[in-house]
Order: C-alpha cells, then sequence, then structure tokens
C-alpha cells in the first residue's frame, strides 16, 4: 500500500496520498518548540559507564575500519536524518534490501510485488560512533511492536528490520532487542525481524536525503503519518522522568530536564581555567573544548562553538514571555543553555551552558 492511503480525504485535499507530491508553499520551516523535552533514555539498560568522548577523532573515520549498518524503519524518508552528521558517520543510502527481485524500483517496492523493504544503509566508524549506538538509535525511530508496516504506512515493503552484516552485529542486535523487551517500554511483544544482510539497492536520487532537499512536504508528511507523536508517547515518558530525578542532583535534573539555568558564578565550572573536554553528563559525547572557551564575565562557562555542531541542536525557546535559542544535546535531549549573540570572533556566538549539563575531562 502507498504511502498515506489510509488518510483517505484529508490526504487528498492536502496532498499526502500521492506519494511525489509538491509541498505546500507555506510549508518551509520547521515549528518551533513549545518548552523542552525530556532527554531521551536509551533502549536499552545504560552502559556501566559512559561512552568515552570523541576528542580523539578529530582526523574522522578511518577508512580501514568502515562498516556498514542497514535498518529499515518503515517509510526511508525519515530514517536518514535521525542518523545524519553524526560523528563517525560517513554516509547513508536510501534504498531497497531483503526481496527477490533485482533493481526494484521506487514504484515496484509499493506495489508490493518484490519482497524488498524500503531501508537505510549506514557507512560508519564502529571506533567513533559504536554500533551499539546505531542500534539505540535505531529503536527510538520505530514501532517495534508492528511487523506489517510502520505507522500510517502499511505493507511488508514497510516494515521494521535491523539487516545484520557480521555474526558481531547480529549478537548485539539481538541482545539489543532483548533489552528492549525486558525493559517494559512497549506493552506488546518485540517483533522486528533480525535477519542477514543481503544485496542493497539504492534508491532513485530524489529519495536520497529527501528531508534535507524537499523539507516542507518531508515535515508534512511525517507530521501526518503518526511517527512523533508514537514516539513521544514511548520515549518521553514520566517514567523516564522519574528514572532520571532519582539519578540526578536537584540541580541537574532543573537543568538537564526543565530546562533552567543554575545560579552564576556557584556552579562546577564557571571558573575552571585548565585545558580538557566538556562532556554531555548523561552520554559522555564531546559537545565543547576548552580550546573554545572564553570569559564572559557572567558567571557560567561560555564558549565560541561548539566542539561538533552536530551534536549541539538549536530550538526556539518561547517560555518566559521572550523568544530565546535553547541548546540541546542531539543525543541525549539535555537541555544545556541558550545561545546568545554577544560573543568574541566575527559570529558574536556565545554559548552560554550550565555546569550541571557537563562533565570536565581534564587534558593530561
Amino acid at each position: 500500500m502507498k504511502k498515506g492511503a489510509r488518510l483517505f480525504n484529508f490526504d487528498v485535499k492536502f496532498g499526502f496520498g500521492k506519494r511525489k507530491s509538491e509541498p505546500p508553499a507555506s510549508a518551509t520551516a520547521p515549528p518551533p518548540n513549545s518548552g523542552p523535552a525530556a532527554p531521551r533514555p536509551p533502549a536499552s539498560a545504560p552502559p556501566a559507564s559512559a561512552p568515552p568522548a570523541s576528542g580523539d577523532t578529530a582526523a574522522g573515520p578511518n577508512p580501514a575500519t568502515l562498516e556498514l549498518a542497514t535498518f529499515a524503519g518503515g517509510c526511508f524518508w525519515c530514517m536518514v536524518s535521525p542518523f545524519d552528521e553524526l560523528p563517525g558517520i560517513v554516509s547513508i543510502v536510501s534504498g531497497y534490501t531483503g526481496g527477490h527481485t533485482d533493481n526494484p524500483t521506487y514504484e515496484e517496492v509499493g506495489r508490493e510485488t518484490t519482497g524488498h523493504a524500503e531501508a537505510v544503509q549506514i557507512t560508519f566508524d564502529p571506533h567513533i560512533f559504536p554500533y551499539a549506538r546505531l542500534l539505540e538509535l535505531f529503536w527510538q525511530q520505530i514501532d517495534p511492536t508492528d511487523a506489517e508496516g510502520q505507522f500510517q504506512d502499511r505493507g511488508r515493503s514497510y516494515r521494521a528490520a535491523i539487516f545484520t552484516h557480521n555474526e558481531r552485529q547480529r549478537r548485539e542486535a539481538e541482545a539489543s532487542r532483548r533489552a528492549l523487551g525486558r525493559s517494559g517500554r512497549f506493552k506488546s511483544k518485540i517483533v522486528t525481524e533480525i535477519a542477514d544482510a543481503g544485496r542493497f539497492y539504492p534508491a532513485e536520487a530524489e529519495h536520497q536525503d529527501y528531508y534535507k532537499h524537499r523539507f516542507g512536504h518531508y515535515r508534512l508528511y511525517r507530521q501526518h503519518s503518526g511517527r512523533d507523536a508514537f514516539l513521544r508517547e514511548h520515549w518521553d515518558t514520566e517514567r523516564d522522568r522519574e528514572k532520571l530525578r532519582g539519578e540526578l542532583s536537584d540541580v541537574q535534573y532543573e537543568v538537564i530536564v526543565r530546562g533552567g539555568m543554575e545560579p552564576p558564578y556557584d556552579n562546577a565550572y564557571w571558573n575552571e581555567t585548565r585545558p580538557g573536554l566538556y562532556v554531555d553528563v548523561l552520554s559522555g559525547d564531546l559537545l565543547f573544548d576548552s580550546a573554545d572557551r572564553y570569559d564572559a564575565g557572567d558567571g557560567w562557562p561560555a564558549f565560541a562553538q561548539s566542539a561538533d555542531s552536530h551534536l549541539v541542536r538549536r530550538e526556539a525557546d518561547l517560555g518566559g514571555g521572550e523568544v530565546r535559542t535553547a541548546l540541546v544535546s542531539r543525543l541525549t535531549g539535555a537541555r544545556l543553555g541558550y545561545l546568545l549573540y554577544d560573543g568574541p570572533g566575527e559570529g558574536k556566538l556565545h554559548y552560554r551552558v550550565n555546569s550541571a549539563a557537563l562533565r570536565f575531562i581534564p587534558r593530561e
């Protein structure tokens, strides 16, 4: 069944029932956030210690150690942006796999005659971004209890699946699936299949990086697919917040979950002068480097830029009666602070960051 076939007259009117419809002219920008969401927990139990910060990966992925990861999660338009431009990710290709025909087309796959699923194939360096973290991200994009499609898109071409490229990947995928089942996050059985990777056929050029070059249509499609509402329901829960409340100090919870600011001149790193790295306190992801730090004279850590612009998101914050630009750690959803425009340098960027959201690793 084609994308949007279950939306009937509503989608005929607005164009969602046509897989290649043009976006409305007004759909050119994402809606602002009205407030902070809870940080996203890992799909499985968190590691005993946070993963090492990637401060030693500035040289980029090593061609000699690259691997492939292949995931099907329903519409492949929606499976690129969660992984795109992360450290260690070299490329993401949308395509078709798991079927019985050669060189399938988008239309053939949508007619359910090829056995193929829409999927993405990721080339990555596991020494920078481990396969286990890719799996955690994968689970947070799908409904793992649905074997017959994903969200509004029905049929085997929209099934969720992990296609493993070696025995180690299979072991990790199976362990991850078991952990998710034991977590109690979903009431129904986890039915996402794990299969050996076969031949992967890249999709047509118009489907590559769809979320970038057809942004308006992508956002409208995704909004009405039901995916984001489902993910919020299952990955932004009161149970998650209560777990964090038990693991974090009161100040950390207020900052990371509620989006507050800690007191100036009364926080761990406001006057830290040692060289080192500042990582996400929840995950260990490298966010800031002391080389970019400066004294803003306001009592909070200040940076002229982030260590990796793809790991620190900017979101509109409409709270407090004014529009501000909030800083959010991309992989955990932790609130970090705010972006101001009174900093040094040509861009005048001032990353005002709460110490409570960070862990400092001194350089030796």
